[in-house]
């Protein structure tokens, strides 16, 4: 991978990473800094029947879900940078081949080439049997 390449991929990297802590704000701010009273709209001091409390839950707990995948995926866009900053950026973490470009172009912050990849998830796929 040349200088011009890994310039693209970290400016890919650097974009794909702005988006996704823009998003986790959305998130954090919609659903994790409410109460169910201030979700409710309801000022009085009685409490809201249960399938609304059950409900505000319900989505409390898929965002607190998205929240988890979203930084899961920060972390593997910030291994990602930091590869390209040791220009390690494009190599297979497993065998030391390159990473095809169109990979990398599908998945900026792959770290094993599909060869490698395959095999990862052979095991998995075994180990869950």
């Amino acid at each position: 991978m040349n200088q011009k390449d890994r310039k693209q991929f970290e400016k890919l990297l650097l974009e794909k990473r702005d988006t996704l802590l823009k998003e986790l704000g959305l998130i954090e701010e919609s659903s994790f800094n409410t109460t169910t009273r201030d979700a409710s709209g309801d000022i009085s001091a009685y409490s809201y029947h249960l399938a609304d409390q059950a409900t505000d839950f319900q989505e409390r707990e898929k965002a607190f879900h998205l929240a988890s995948r979203e930084g899961r995926f920060l972390h593997h866009l910030e291994e990602a940078l930091i590869r390209v900053k040791e220009k390690d950026y494009g190599l297979c973490q497993e065998c030391g081949d390159e990473i095809d470009l169109e990979r990398l172009k599908a998945v900026p912050h792959a770290r094993l080439c599909i060869k490698c990849k395959l095999k990862e998830e052979d095991k998995k796929r075994k180990s869950l049997e």
